[in-house]
């Protein structure tokens, strides 16, 4: 009778415990985890490390990134070309919201959330999207002419817009710049009649730098006069200067299997995470002598790499194994660990305003 007792006691605890995991609230700031094939969302208090709600995620998703106001999370449903969607996720009820559907665009991946609206990658087609929040609409899309445009870089003030396209091994910059008038019409000719057509406010113009095969992970320094590339198959990375838009070096890093590469908010330091172990999996450079300072084995591969806006953290995905790293900025040492499913890829920061 004892025993029976206990199982039953014990059951109804770990129901409880189960029932005020599910009901705890979004902390702010909130770490947003992915996990692959668990098709969730996972929503982590950064202060305990601790998972606190899961949400449905679609299929295979891939990167999410949080919208300004941090109420909403937009989520890519990749597989390769086999999906359509971005997944949508309400952070405040801790709910699935209607996805978001892209039509013809195939292989959403690369995200950002830049003036209110949320661009995206679609590698099949080669381009890019915008999709405006408060229309419910995509508004544009640009092509890249590059085969498998796979992560987006915009800048704040919305006039230059980067991509990595891996399969090309190169790196787009695209810019803003005035839309060239119409030219009148031929001696002799006669106008049209009626209004002319609607003049496009801005016209954009690509240059296009190759960087290497295998070219998935950038990012701009916080300075902005840099970007930073990976390539995975020469295990090179590339270094862009952005005012001559020219590729001023390259460093033979021996990054094979290069997945993602972030600057620390200060600048100081370029992270790569390497998918596979080669006698470590995130390698820490010195942004000023461009030299690596650090091999860290992490574990048996790493992909995902967050940095956390004050500088304290970064957070390092190691997807066969399950978890997520925490690295202490300041000493680069290995913290703590996350638990928010199996094979942990993309992250995201959310700040509720």
């Amino acid at each position: 009778m004892r025993m029976k007792l206990r199982t039953t006691l014990a059951a109804f605890c770990a129901c409880l415990g189960a029932s005020l995991l599910w009901a705890a609230s979004t902390p702010s700031p909130a770490l947003l985890v992915l996990s692959k094939p668990d098709r969730t969302l996972s929503i982590v208090n950064p202060a305990t490390l601790k998972v606190v709600a899961k949400i449905p995620a679609g299929p295979d998703p891939h990167e999410v990134i949080a919208a300004a106001d941090g109420r909403l999370a937009y989520i890519s449903n990749y597989g390769f070309g086999r999906y359509h969607t971005l997944s949508v996720a309400d952070l405040v009820a801790q709910k699935p919201l209607p996805a978001i559907q892209l039509g013809i665009l195939h292989g959403p991946h690369g995200l950002a959330f830049a003036g209110g609206e949320l661009y995206f990658t679609a590698e099949v087609n080669k381009v890019f999207g915008r999709y405006n929040p408060a229309t419910r609409k995509i508004d544009w899309i640009l092509g890249t002419g590059q085969d498998r445009t796979h992560m987006i870089y915009v800048s704040k003030d919305l006039d230059r817009i980067y991509t990595s396209n891996v399969n090309s091994g190169t790196i787009s910059i695209i810019d803003k710049a005035a839309a060239p008038g119409l030219p009148p019409p031929p001696p002799g000719m006669r106008a049209p009649h009626g209004p002319p057509p609607p003049s496009p406010s801005a016209n954009w113009t690509e240059t296009v730098i190759e960087t290497g095969l295998g070219t998935e992970g950038f990012d701009v320094s916080p300075d902005g006069k840099e970007l930073w590339a990976a390539a995975a198959h020469p295990g090179t990375i590339a270094i862009i200067n952005l005012e001559q838009k020219r590729l001023v070096q390259t460093l033979h890093a021996n990054l094979y299997s290069a997945n993602r590469l972030k600057f620390t908010p200060d600048g100081k330091y370029v992270f790569v995470s390497l998918i596979s172990s080669h006698g470590g999996n995130l390698a820490i450079f010195d942004a000023a002598t461009r030299r690596e300072i650090k091999l860290m084995n992490l574990g048996r591969g790493a992909e995902g790499i967050l940095m956390q806006p004050d500088g304290m953290r970064a957070y390092v995905s190691c997807s066969p194994d399950n978890n997520v790293a925490v690295i202490d900025l300041k000493t680069l040492k290995l913290i703590g660990r996350i638990y928010p499913g199996r094979d942990p890829d993309g992250l995201a920061w959310a700040v509720r305003k």
